[in-house]
Formats: C-alpha cells, sequence, structure tokens
C-alpha cells in the first residue's frame, strides 16, 4: 500500500500538518518525510540545515522552545513511540500570536509538523519515543531560549492524566527555570 504527501495548514498562520510518504508491504514500509521537490511542487522551500532526534522516556516535558536570534524553522516528526506536541505562535504580528496548538504525533501514524520560525515548540512524552528535527537553521546554544511549559497566561491544557498526573512529568533544570510568556514579552515584545 502506498500513501503519499497530503499537506494540510493549521490554525496558526503557517503551521502545516503533513502525512508523510509511506510504502508499505509484507516486509514493513519505507518512509519519506523529506522531499525537495515534492515540497516545492507544494510551494514550501525549505532548506534543510541540520538533523537531530531526541529520545525521551515517558513523563517528559520538552519545554516550549525556540532561538532567539537566527530562529529554527522546523519538521518534526515522532519516528518511534508517542508525543503530544505543542506549537505557540510568538509572533507579534501574526493573526494567530499567542495561540497553542496540540497534535499526537506516534511513530505509526506517520504525520509530522513544518513549524515556522517565530514559534516555540514542546512536548510531553506518551510513551518512550525517539522525535527528529529537521531544521532550516543551525541550533545556537547562545540563542536558545523558552517558555516554562506551564505557564498560566498560554494556559497550555497538556493531557497530564495520561502520563500519571503533575507529580509524574520530568523536566530538565533547565525547563524548570525557563521564563514565563510575560517576561518573554516584556523582554523580547514577541518576534
Amino acid at each position: 500500500m502506498i500513501q503519499k504527501y497530503e499537506f494540510r495548514a493549521a490554525d496558526i498562520s503557517g503551521l502545516l500538518e503533513i502525512t508523510v510518504f509511506n510504502a508499505a508491504d509484507n516486509r514493513g514500509c519505507l518512509t519519506k518525510d523529506y522531499s525537495k521537490k515534492v515540497f516545492e511542487e507544494h510551494g514550501i522551500y525549505y532548506d534543510l540545515a541540520e538533523v537531530f532526534y531526541t529520545t525521551s522516556r515517558k513523563g517528559v516535558i520538552r519545554a516550549l522552545h525556540f532561538q532567539r536570534v537566527k530562529q529554527q524553522p522546523k519538521l518534526v516528526r515522532c519516528i518511534m513511540g508517542h508525543v503530544w506536541d505543542v506549537v505557540v505562535d510568538l509572533r507579534k504580528d501574526s493573526p494567530t500570536f499567542k495561540m497553542w496548538r496540540s497534535f499526537d504525533l506516534t511513530g505509526t501514524n506517520d504525520k509530522e509538523l513544518l513549524i515556522p520560525a517565530g514559534c516555540a515548540h514542546g512536548y510531553l512524552v506518551l510513551e518512550d519515543s525517539v522525535v527528529s528535527y529537521k531544521c532550516a537553521e543551525a541550533f545556537y546554544g547562545e540563542y536558545d531560549d523558552g517558555i516554562v511549559w506551564n505557564d498560566p497566561e498560554l494556559g497550555v491544557a497538556w493531557p497530564l492524566e495520561l502520563v500519571g498526573g503533575e507529580d509524574q512529568v520530568i523536566l530538565s533544570e533547565k525547563d524548570r527555570n525557563l521564563q514565563t510568556f510575560a517576561q518573554f514579552i516584556n523582554r523580547e515584545g514577541g518576534f
């Protein structure tokens, strides 16, 4: 069975949910989650700068990360496991400024997100997972930043019950100490 690429615009301006190419038979499958030619045929011009993967245990929250300078448009896909993925629009001139949206990404649903520059990204790990990032800009540690996962002003409705509640959440020290949305706006003014 062959499943072809599908591109669907999400509520946040510039955010796309993509169903990837997948050819499956009795041996397994071949998955192609990026094709410069196919993306350009759909009006998406995406220059791939670097690729990396995160491996996370159930209950991990990777907070709402972004780069202050040299922002990273990202093509994000869960290649194993299950994550509840969140994108927040931080672009002050965007009609969807401060809006967040969530997506179920799994190793078997063949979905990925094309996240535009100026958006924060994070996820809650619902099963041990591996997540792939194909970035259109390199990572620069000196510009790395984020917003705390449970910021009350953003009000992201994390499904913590799926990991056993808030006391089961696993956070890095860095993510525990991220700024609030108000602090980000006061300091950066948005993107």
